[in-house]
């Protein structure tokens, strides 16, 4: 038999998930007019998208992805594809991938990457695309 504390508790907490997910979804759809911004001015620029390079979670090895785009952070964890979406470049080792490739799903953008990460490095994507426009990823 539950009360109705737990009760409230139960519906406070699935209220704040789907705020939570309301929230994510528009800064979501933000993230993804800059990216068609940046798209639209690589190509005005003449900025040659390059092959996309998996990394494994241990940093060593590489994998191929059969992607090209634009990379977002110097350590290349992070990419736009030629398709105008937002990959993750980092995969579970794997010795069929380093044989094969490996396939990437696109995420949904973030409008501030690394907000909440440990390390306190948090970065618009604004400016990362600027940066990657630049030529200074």
């Amino acid at each position: 038999m539950t009360d109705g504390w737990t009760e409230r508790r139960r519906y406070a907490a699935t209220e704040h998930a789907a705020a939570q997910r309301k929230v994510r979804a528009a800064d979501s759809q933000r993230a993804r007019a800059l990216i068609a911004q940046f798209i639209e001015s690589v190509l005005v620029s003449g900025l040659d998208p390059v092959p996309l390079r998996a990394r494994g979670y241990g940093g060593h090895a590489t994998y191929r992805t059969g992607l090209r785009g634009w990379l977002l952070h110097t350590d290349g964890r992070m990419a736009i594809g030629t398709d105008g979406e937002f990959y993750l470049l980092s995969v579970p080792a794997s010795m069929r991938g380093r044989l094969t490739g490996v396939q990437l799903e696109a995420q949904d953008p973030p409008l501030q990457v690394g907000r909440g990460a440990g390390d306190g490095e948090s970065i618009s994507l604004a400016e990362l695309l600027q940066r990657a426009l630049d030529g200074r990823p």
